[in-house]
């Protein structure tokens, strides 16, 4: 049986988008031009780059090396429970982390009530990957 650990999931996706997010915004910076906001827009196929960026940093983190930065860094790993050696494939991070918007929304709210109400303590998009999230044991 799989701990809440909600707290830890929270910080863990904090991490992660605030890597995510700290690399769309220096990427803009760098090579958009400025806009009418104040701000600054990517146009063209350098607008593709914060899909890149997540796709990198938590998907294909996530697949091969078993835990995206902030999962690491708190402790948790997440599982296949299709996989016969539990690793969490390409396919199923991907599933995963495409749920995160729905998940976070409001202010993680629709994951919390998820997580809390699964039996295996699973999120929507964990639910839809056939994954869950364990702690790693320490040595």
């Amino acid at each position: 049986m799989t701990k809440k650990n909600i707290g830890k999931r929270i910080f863990a996706g904090f991490i992660d988008y605030l890597i995510v997010y700290l690399l769309m915004f220096a990427f803009a910076y760098s090579f958009g031009e400025p806009n009418e906001e104040g701000g600054f827009s990517v146009t063209g196929i350098l607008a593709l780059m914060p899909f890149v960026f997540w796709f990198v940093i938590i998907v294909l983190l996530e697949s091969v090396y078993g835990a995206t930065i902030g999962n690491s860094l708190v402790g948790l790993k997440p599982q296949s429970l299709i996989s016969r050696n539990g690793e969490v494939s390409l396919g199923q991070s991907f599933k995963r982390h495409l749920l995160d918007p729905i998940d976070m929304f409001p202010f993680g709210l629709i994951g919390i009530i998820t997580i809390k109400n699964s039996d295996k303590n699973q999120r929507l998009g964990d639910l839809w990957a056939n994954t869950i999230v364990v702690e790693i044991k320490s040595k």
